[in-house]
């Protein structure tokens, strides 16, 4: 979001800008509820009333202390996660249904230890050695190169998080909601995404530029 942010204020100073968190289906509901006008969400289920248009292709990734016993090899099977604590995206959110998704299809039960929608607080938990977590991989970049944190691919699977600009198809947008999603149209890959945010955003300013 600070990357989408960033290019809105460059083009439009003068209009406030109210931010909502939330899992993708809190999200989803604050857009039938008229609570918000466009969102930047992962596709966690379909909904008439809702349009979707894809954005990005953000991967999922393993992340764990430096230090953990885990981290210095090569590869992770799935099943060596099985008794490994696990902090988690709450229920709702597009991170959450893959990895649910990811352990069901291996006839894995995760031991959870935590659920939260705070991304931050999991990085923290992590980083302290309490337990690993999937997060996108965009989103621990800094931390990862400066090795705060480690990751590790899991054997024979790479796991892909399609994010969207969504929006109520028969709702007339307020003019601000309308300046941001043409911003976001044209930042927005013109074929089906297979890129993240920052790889997007780097294309799209040095175009601008």
């Amino acid at each position: 979001m600070p990357f989408l942010i960033t290019s809105f204020r460059d083009a439009y100073p003068h209009i406030k800008i109210h931010l909502h968190e939330g899992s993708s289906l809190d999200i989803i509901h604050s857009l039938l509820d008229f609570k918000n006008e466009l969102a930047v969400i992962a596709k966690v289920e379909d909904n008439p009333d809702v349009c979707f248009i894809p954005f990005s292709h953000e991967e999922l990734i393993l992340i764990l202390a430096p230090g953990h016993p885990l981290a210095g090899k090569r590869c992770i099977a799935l099943a060596e996660l099985a008794e490994e604590p696990i902090i988690i995206k709450e229920r709702g959110s597009g991170t959450r249904k893959l990895v649910n998704a990811l352990f069901d299809d291996n006839g894995i039960s995760p031991e959870i230890l935590m659920e939260t929608s705070n991304t931050e607080f999991i990085k923290q938990l992590v980083q302290r050695g309490d337990g690993v977590s999937f997060v996108v991989r965009e989103s621990a970049a800094a931390e990862l190169e400066e090795r705060q944190l480690a990751t590790v691919p899991i054997k024979g699977r790479r796991v892909f998080l399609e994010v969207s600009i969504a929006y109520l198809k028969n709702q007339h947008l307020s003019p601000s909601a309308q300046a941001f999603l043409d911003i976001l149209h044209k930042i927005a890959p013109t074929k089906k995404p297979n890129q993240g945010i920052r790889t997007i955003m780097a294309e799209t300013m040095s175009q601008w530029k």
